[in-house]
């Protein structure tokens, strides 16, 4: 891929996620409360958040994926991530996924971060579909992805493996005919 895209809202920007974020990226993802549906265990030291900023890089060269960091303009600090997963140019489709530090919940920057998401995958890259998968438990992020036009299109059973248990999730999406750029 090209130069790394970063996109700007009201009240955010996001930008690609480097070493310069490792402290922060910690400070948010070492968080039970942040991860716990976040398909992920907390991490435990700065090494597995290195990996995963070098993980995030690798996932955009390789057309994978695209993971931003979520800063806030007012303050200039990165409040969390987002991004797209399991991308697949040649089907058109995506899967978002995005967590913030507690800090900046219940005030509308996540639902700001997925319209911008979802803005670039259906304007830039073009896709036809965008999912998200969700677990039951997760309340807010389900409001969220409907407040926004998702769909709930149905169950998955034992679909992910966190803390050494499966877990089941809801599997949204939203479809470009479906969005109208809200």
């Amino acid at each position: 891929m090209s130069m790394f895209p970063i996109l700007t809202t009201e009240r955010l920007f996001l930008r690609e996620i480097n070493v310069t974020d490792l402290n922060r990226m910690y400070t948010i993802l070492s968080r039970e409360d942040v991860t716990r549906y976040y398909g992920l265990d907390a991490v435990k030291n700065s090494s597995e958040v290195m990996e995963l900023i070098h993980y995030f890089r690798e996932m955009y060269d390789t057309k994978k994926g695209i993971r931003w960091g979520i800063i806030n303009k007012q303050t200039n600090q990165l409040i969390g991530s987002c991004g797209f997963n399991a991308y697949q140019e040649r089907n058109k489709r995506a899967e978002i996924g995005y967590e913030l530090h507690p800090d900046s919940w219940g005030v509308g920057y996540a639902a700001e971060a997925v319209k911008a998401l979802l803005m670039y995958g259906f304007d830039t890259l073009q896709l036809n579909r965008i999912g998200a998968i969700v677990y039951p438990e997760n309340l807010p992020s389900q409001k969220l992805l409907e407040k926004v036009g998702f769909t709930k299109e149905g169950f998955l059973r034992d679909y992910l493996i966190q803390g050494n248990t499966s877990h089941s999730t809801f599997v949204y999406s939203i479809l470009r005919n479906e969005w109208h750029g809200i």
